[in-house]
């Protein structure tokens, strides 16, 4: 590869964008709920991304840049088609028998316990799933991705006091479904 002073704008843009593959990722799997179509998203976005690289200014926000792009894509993508992905019920994680397991355990954490916390992730996951694609923007990109509020303005292009109000509105809600599964299940978390 060429040196830093003799790398072509191209190149340096290239650089500056593919660093946030996975996080772009993330976000897809978030809006999407589905694998696939968060690849999918991915490329598009950066299909879009390098087709418009010569309006991109080198060294400013590529990551708010990049994740505007997907979300208006994503919202493009799903106004057209108005596909849902599909859902599988998981009725058989109750059936699991709990059995000591402590010759797995110089191996790593236990398994069960590993289990668990996965369940944990999925309600939460459910959750955000449940949650008006306002407020799982919005609590994502914060909780998630990291983003600041101003990032998340820009991203959302959304007033900041906008950002603070679906932000907490948007935990509000998903801290209400977690503890109604959590009292429903006396004691355990599901749906």
């Amino acid at each position: 590869m060429a040196s830093e002073s003799h790398k072509t704008d191209k190149e340096r843009f290239e650089e500056e964008v593919l660093q946030f593959l996975n996080g772009l990722y993330g976000y897809a799997l978030h809006l999407t709920r589905n694998p696939e179509d968060a690849c999918d998203l991915v490329q598009e976005t950066y299909a879009r991304a390098f087709k418009a690289w010569k309006q991109y200014t080198l060294g400013t926000n590529a990551k708010a840049w990049l994740f505007a792009i997907l979300r208006n894509t994503f919202l493009n993508q799903r106004r057209s088609t108005k596909r849902r992905p599909t859902e599988v019920p998981c009725d058989w994680v109750d059936e699991l028998p709990r059995e000591d397991v402590p010759q797995l355990l110089r191996f790593g954490p236990d398994p069960y316990d590993k289990f668990l916390n996965d369940l944990l992730a999925e309600n939460i996951e459910e959750g955000l799933a449940l949650l008006p694609e306002t407020f799982r923007s919005a609590v994502v990109l914060c909780d998630v991705e990291g983003f600041s509020y101003k990032e998340i303005a820009e991203i959302l292009d959304i007033p900041i006091g906008t950002v603070r109000s679906r932000i907490h509105r948007g935990r509000a809600r998903l801290r209400e479904l977690l503890e109604k599964w959590y009292l429903e299940g006396e004691g355990e978390l599901g749906s």
